[in-house]
């Protein structure tokens, strides 16, 4: 089944993809590839739809919901860059930045939220590479930043 067909299977909505700013793009295409910039849980404002540290306000479930949510993002920009989901051949790498307070040492387990998100939507193709790494402050404290690579067809 293709991604596009999918996503409105599974009844997901990809919010609004964000604006590029003056000194920087949400995605860059190279040749066959998509590199996203860092994409969190924020809504169509800019503003994070949801906020905390894992560990302290947020518990790992939530944090993943987070990183769930940022990857719509994620695909709402890409998109945005390359017309249809369906030109998608390969998720190729992951990054993700969780927000984690002293003593949270699991962010791998927040990233699942992603991960599982491009192997429902993109099945086998979705399967990436990925680094999880917990770090003491995002933007806004968001709880979650995700980059990604995407491998593209015309």
């Amino acid at each position: 089944m293709s991604a596009e067909k999918k996503i409105k299977e599974l009844g997901l909505i990809l919010p609004p993809p964000w604006n590029d700013k003056y000194n920087r793009l949400r995605a860059v295409r190279s040749g066959d590839h998509v590199y996203m910039s860092g994409h969190g849980p924020l809504g169509p404002d800019s503003e994070p739809l949801v906020v905390g540290k894992l560990g302290r306000e947020l518990t790992t479930e939530q944090g993943a919901q987070a990183a769930r949510l940022a990857g719509l993002a994620v695909l709402a920009t890409l998109r945005n860059n390359i017309g249809s989901l369906d030109r998608v051949t390969r998720v190729v790498r992951v990054l993700g930045f969780v927000n984690c307070a002293p003593g949270y040492n699991t962010p791998s387990l927040v990233m699942h939220g992603f991960s599982d998100l491009m192997l429902e939507v993109f099945g086998e193709i979705g399967r990436h590479t990925r680094s999880s790494i917990g770090i003491a402050e995002l933007y806004a404290d968001m709880p979650v930043e995700v980059e990604a690579l995407f491998e593209v067809r015309d």
